[in-house]
């Protein structure tokens, strides 16, 4: 008994070490400032900030890499998911949506935010200052129907 978990274990150190050679890019790509969601938007500072704290490490090309993403296979992990985010909503890329995708994604803003989805909790679990406040919610809510409401009301230009 003793043996096999001997064994078990360097095995599990080998492959734990084998793994690191297998490396997913951590990108961050450039960013074109008037294609941000803040140069694109109408929102106070307050919202930029929470959106800042709280979203754009996974939802725009401004990840803050922690350390631990160097280690797989949460690196893994973390890259799929930041790929993911940044594919389901880009901060960064806000400009290049069509009028219909922005209040769409406007609409799913509040709604995430509503049910308390987001930010996701194994997030604000390692990154507690992205916890939002109950007023923090009260303002992204109401700047994501503010705004959606102005897109709305506004002839679509692309």
């Amino acid at each position: 008994m003793k043996k096999t978990l001997k064994w078990t274990g360097i095995i599990l150190v080998v492959g734990l070490v084998v793994i690191q050679a297998i490396r997913p890019a951590k990108t961050n790509p450039p960013i074109d400032q008037s294609k941000t969601i803040e140069n694109n938007t109408q929102m106070s500072p307050e919202v930029a900030a929470i959106l800042d704290r709280a979203c754009a490490d996974c939802h725009s090309s401004k990840t803050t890499w922690p350390w631990y993403s160097q280690i797989a296979p949460v690196s893994w992990y973390l890259v799929d998911h930041v790929n993911d985010g940044r594919k389901e909503l880009s901060l960064s890329n806000w400009g290049t949506y069509e009028t219909k995708r922005k209040t769409h994604k406007l609409e799913e803003i509040r709604e995430q935010v509503e049910s308390g989805a987001m930010p996701i909790s194994s997030y604000v679990l390692l990154h507690p200052n992205a916890k939002l406040s109950d007023a923090d919610r009260r303002l992204l809510i109401d700047w994501a129907n503010q705004e959606r409401e102005r897109m709305l009301a506004t002839p679509p230009t692309n």
